[in-house]
């Protein structure tokens, strides 16, 4: 094979590009906040315009006045320049180099593009330094190639250590965010992140957040297939512009649409296998087929799917919202162990945590339960009940239950009624809250549940 030789390449930059972009900003401080959340430091390639960009942006933080003359002050004191004369020389510069303000946000592009064009010469030197490694898999090197391409896409720094700077300002920003979302929404608290259209269970988790893994699990026939797809319609109709992406293990995709469908539509499943259907209800259908053709949900039923395949087939998405699989138990790994179920539940459960953090969308993986709720007089699952591994409750930021007691006992007033424990929150309080249950349509909706003295 030959000996690649990347030393010596020009690294693609402008530095046209790159101090128009600081002019602008010097001539009108508004400019800043049109451009500081598509570029960031680190995108300039010369050490004295990320230096003075990062000098910027923390005054942008900050809410300092940006002008030549508080930015050159700020410049000195973090040391950018030796002296002001060197920091008033080198800003009026860049400002007699702006040709218009107007097109910062182009001059911007330009910055990210060539930035964008860099990491793909560094990720490509890594690519053939791990083939000529010879120390991994074909499988291995087509992951690790997939990874880099998809970071550089999707704008991810591949540094391993990132300023506290660049950080703090986004956790600035994004509380800012939350704030004035908060006070135009009345007062009323906003998800951080993907509203479920649950409100009781939205309110205790604050939606579906970038980069959780989230188990959903139950016993057999409590529905968890069911409120996976109506969660993922809600997402959807909600988020118009983010792909929803369900890996269905068990069902095949005809009947998982077919159960949306229904579902969508307040019909019986029945009426799929028998077709016996009122006019009403193939108008009430028809509707629905329009409603979901039009979401951006897509399913994959391909039997034995693992993580490296799942990673592989997100990564081609353009707006990846959240993901879904079903179910936990059924998912095989890439590494061999040989019958050991637990070791290889547990290499599965890390792989989509970190899959939930490399492609930063919440990630729901539904699970069996083993038959230890059955055994008791009490049947709601515990933490302990999870089937196969304890890394399941290891790996998750949130683990929730499906429990209808109208399962068990059919005298139960309240057979339309489903609590979702939710009994592992890292981001809140753990708790039960309540979904309206109806069977007939496989649907699960809001419902205003009141618990007495422990029970309805």
């Amino acid at each position: 094979m030959a000996d690649y030789d990347l030393t010596g390449i020009n690294l693609p930059f402008s530095p046209d590009a790159e101090q128009s972009v600081i002019g602008a900003v010097l001539l009108d401080g508004n400019v800043l906040g049109d451009i500081i959340t598509t570029l960031h430091p680190e995108h300039f390639y010369a050490d004295v315009n990320r230096s003075v960009f990062e000098v910027l942006a923390s005054m942008f933080m900050a809410s300092e006045k940006i002008d030549i003359l508080t930015v050159l002050d700020a410049c000195v004191r973090h040391g950018v320049f030796e002296n002001a004369a060197e920091a008033r020389r080198y800003l009026g510069d860049a400002m007699n180099s702006v040709p218009s303000v107007s097109t910062a946000p182009k001059y911007a592009d330009i910055v990210t593009e060539k930035y964008m064009l860099r990491s793909l010469i560094f990720a490509s030197k890594e690519i053939i330094d791990a083939v000529n490694s010879g120390g991994e898999t074909a499988d291995n090197i087509v992951d690790f190639a997939e990874h880099k391409i998809y970071d550089i896409r999707s704008g991810v720094e591949n540094t391993c250590l990132t300023s506290i700077r660049g950080i703090v300002y986004d956790r600035v920003k994004m509380l800012n965010d939350l704030v004035r979302d908060y006070n135009a929404n009345g007062g009323k608290p906003v998800m951080s992140g993907l509203a479920t259209g649950f409100t009781e269970l939205d309110n205790r988790i604050y939606g579906l957040n970038r980069s959780d893994l989230i188990i959903l699990a139950a016993r057999p026939g409590m529905g968890k297939t069911s409120f996976a797809m109506n969660m993922a319609v809600n997402v959807s109709q909600k988020y118009r512009d983010k792909q929803i992406c369900v890996f269905s293990l068990e069902m095949s995709k005809e009947q998982i649409v077919s159960r949306m469908l229904c579902s969508e539509a307040r019909i019986s499943s029945d009426v799929m296998r028998t077709g016996k259907i009122s006019p009403e209800q193939i108008n009430n259908f028809m509707r629905s087929a329009e409603f979901l053709q039009n979401l951006e949900i897509y399913v994959d039923d391909s039997p034995g799917c693992n993580i490296m395949n799942i990673k592989s087939k997100l990564r081609r998405m353009k707006n990846l919202g959240a993901v879904i699989i079903d179910y936990l138990q059924l998912m095989t790994s890439a590494g061999n162990y040989n019958g050991n179920r637990v070791a290889e539940i547990s290499e599965i459960t890390r792989n989509l945590k970190i899959m939930a953090k490399e492609l930063n969308v919440p990630v729901i993986a539904l699970s069996q339960l083993a038959r230890g709720p059955e055994q008791r007089p009490d049947k709601r699952p515990l933490l302990s009940d999870l089937r196969d591994s304890g890394s399941i409750e290891q790996d998750a930021d949130i683990v929730m239950f499906l429990y209808r007691n109208s399962y068990y006992d059919k005298t139960d007033p309240n057979q339309n009624v489903c609590e979702c424990i939710v009994a592992k929150n890292r981001h809140g309080e753990t708790g039960t809250t309540y979904l309206g249950w109806h069977g007939e349509y496989t649907r699960f909706t809001n419902i205003e549940y009141k618990v007495q003295n422990g029970g309805a």
